[in-house]
This record gives C-alpha cells, structure tokens and sequence, in this order.
C-alpha cells in the first residue's frame, strides 16, 4: 500500500523572462506570489505510522523559502532561468535527498492562473 503526504509552501520573488511573447512586460523585473507544493509517497511505516515525518519536510522547506523568498530570481545559484519548471525542478533537487524522496513537486502562481507539476515517479 502506497501512500502520498504533502506540504505546501509559499514565497514572493521578483524575475525577468526573455519571452516571444509578452515580450515588454516579462523583460522588466517583475514580481509574484509563488505556490509550492511537494508531496512523498511510498509506504506507512509500522513504528510510526508515516511516509516520513511532516515536521522534518516542513524544516527542509523553511530552508528552501529562505532561499526563495523575497529575492531576485535571476540571481539564485543553481535555478537558471526563472521559470516555472526551473522553479520545479530546483525544490525537487533540494530535496532529493529525502527518504523517500519527493514523487511530486507542484508550482504555481495563483494570481495569474498558471502553474506547473513535476512528476518524479518512474
């Protein structure tokens, strides 16, 4: 039996986008409320009865905000371009050390409607 945990996170951060379309607007720094949500699956343990312990997922995320929130996207080591998906696979290579590591991480900006999954099962 497989179960999936999830915990969600939220930053504001400013970017630029070099963007065929939309072009003006995207190349100004610009900023938005981000939404993160990472989820684990894999099975209960017996001892404790969890995938993994939330409190140690909610630690590792508090350090992944820190580096995310109120900061210039274009600026953080390791992202590249600031997009979404760039976005989505930075916070999974954060935590991929995680046992179990995550299969999901989720990202989107629920102002403006978009967002972006990053599906890790194999």
């Amino acid at each position: 039996m497989q179960f999936t945990i999830h915990q969600r996170f939220f930053f504001d951060a400013a970017h630029t986008l070099d963007r065929a379309i939309e072009t003006e607007s995207s190349r100004r720094i610009h900023g938005h409320t981000y939404h993160a949500e990472v989820s684990i699956t894999g099975p209960r343990h017996e001892g404790s009865g969890m995938v993994s312990d939330l409190g140690y997922l909610r630690q590792r995320l508090d350090q992944l905000r820190e580096q995310l929130d109120h900061r210039f996207l274009d600026e953080v080591e390791g992202l590249g371009k600031p997009t979404l998906e760039n976005l989505s696979l930075f916070i999974a290579t954060a935590l991929a050390d995680l046992q179990p590591a995550p299969s999901r991480v989720r990202v989107w900006r629920e102002g403006i409607g978009d967002g972006c999954v990053l599906d890790l099962t194999p």
